[in-house]
């Protein structure tokens, strides 16, 4: 039931940047149907997550009923027009989040994704022989950031171009998912969105005269019964494969590393175990989501627990907290455990209609790059503090410091 005096869920302080954990279990013991006066609601409970993630709420922004969320983007001058935000699968509703699904489905395919394996494996042997040949490195610098980036644009084809530019451009982008209501963010996110839709566009001409056996050629020539992607749709879904098939990822693997190292005991079981990799990928992914938050928009009332959340609500679901609630993951929901039975019933992709595309693609580098680095450093260890990237929904490690 409300409380008489509920926690605000507040996320720009010290204490939370360093470890949001304690906070969200304090949302779930006081307040798990968060009503927050910044004008959307949050839930952090595990049953009340995976319900909401399963529902088929909308996603779409548009539906926000007027309040602070809208006020803020009309005062930024930030426009509705809907070009990659407002196209990309993720950030479409039924019938054309079923459409745009289906047909990057029919050219992201799991026969797709396991032929980058032997890839991966490459890739991480040369990056872990860099930081070998150095005695240690930032381990997002030298090997969480490059993988998935170099990985995802050798799926897709993609033509020469800017890597430090792109790696600007798609972080601005994912700020777009942070709940801001900072008029400066939310001008310089249009932006990026803006300059990102030109560039990906002159990728997809650049690969229309130069087709490949690669994933934006196949995107291109995605059609089910005469349907095909348009121009738009086909840069917003080549944009959202490029950059959520990289951003997330780099949390998994610098935060999955960070994990072992703050556990030792889970370090050395994963040494004497090595098959153990599968699961412990999973128990990571559980233990500190990539991404800490989703989120869902109503479209008619929606109850929770005695509350009644009324229709144009935007909800905020607490992923990384649920992932840790001990109403449903036990006693030692907090803790570290790599042999965790039902790991995999973790969160950390979402769920329903919007479950993670690239899930599969994203254990496989995890796999591969964490099952490496453990096997190949038996002297692993922290060479400083972390430092975090700032965000929210997208927490993670802007630098770790490893030596080997």
């Amino acid at each position: 039931m409300p409380q008489s005096e509920p926690l605000i869920f507040n996320p720009f302080t010290p204490d939370f940047m360093a470890d949001p954990y304690p906070h969200y279990a304090r949302l779930r013991a006081q307040v798990p149907v968060h009503e927050h006066p910044g004008g959307f609601w949050m839930l952090s409970r595990y049953e009340d997550v995976h319900a909401l993630m399963r529902s088929g709420l909308s996603v779409e922004q548009r539906h926000v009923a007027p309040g602070p969320f809208r006020e803020a983007y009309e005062k930024a001058g930030v426009t509705d027009e809907p070009r990659l935000k407002g196209l990309a699968l993720l950030d479409r509703d039924p019938p054309d989040h079923t459409r745009l699904r289906k047909l990057v489905s029919m050219a992201f395919t799991p026969r797709a994704i396991d032929a980058m394996e032997p890839q991966i494996r490459a890739l991480v042997d040369e990056a872990l022989d860099g930081i070998a040949d150095a005695g240690g490195a930032d381990l997002v610098e030298a090997l969480a950031f490059p993988l998935p980036f170099t990985v995802i644009a050798r799926m897709l084809g993609m033509p020469p171009t800017d890597h430090q530019r792109m790696r600007y451009l798609t972080g601005m982008l994912m700020r777009s998912v942070e709940p801001t209501t900072d008029p400066d963010v939310m001008r310089a996110v249009e932006a990026a969105d803006a300059e990102l839709f030109d560039l990906v566009g002159d990728a997809v001409a650049w690969k229309r005269d130069r087709p490949a056996d690669d994933l934006l050629t196949a995107l291109i020539a995605a059609e089910d019964e005469g349907d095909a992607l348009s121009h738009d749709e086909l840069v917003a879904q080549v944009t959202m494969l490029y950059v959520a098939g990289h951003e997330t990822t780099v949390n998994l693997l610098s935060g999955g590393t960070l994990a072992l190292l703050r556990n030792p005991d889970q370090l050395d079981a994963l040494r004497a175990t090595p098959e153990l990799i599968g699961n412990a990928v999973e128990e990571l992914l559980r233990y500190d989501a990539p991404v800490h938050n989703s989120r869902r928009v109503t479209l008619e009332p929606y109850r929770v627990d005695g509350y009644e959340i009324p229709a144009g609500s935007f909800i905020l679901a607490n992923l990384a907290g649920a992932n840790r609630d001990e109403t449903f993951w036990g006693p030692d929901a907090e803790e570290l455990r790599l042999d965790r039975e039902n790991a995999r019933r973790h969160l950390s992709f979402g769920g329903g209609l919007h479950h993670c595309l690239g899930a599969a693609l994203a254990r496989i580098e995890a796999r591969v790059a964490i099952g490496e680095l453990v096997r190949r450093f038996p002297a692993l260890s922290m060479d400083g503090d972390v430092e975090w990237n700032g965000l929210l929904s997208l927490r993670g490690a802007a630098r770790l410091p490893i030596r080997v």
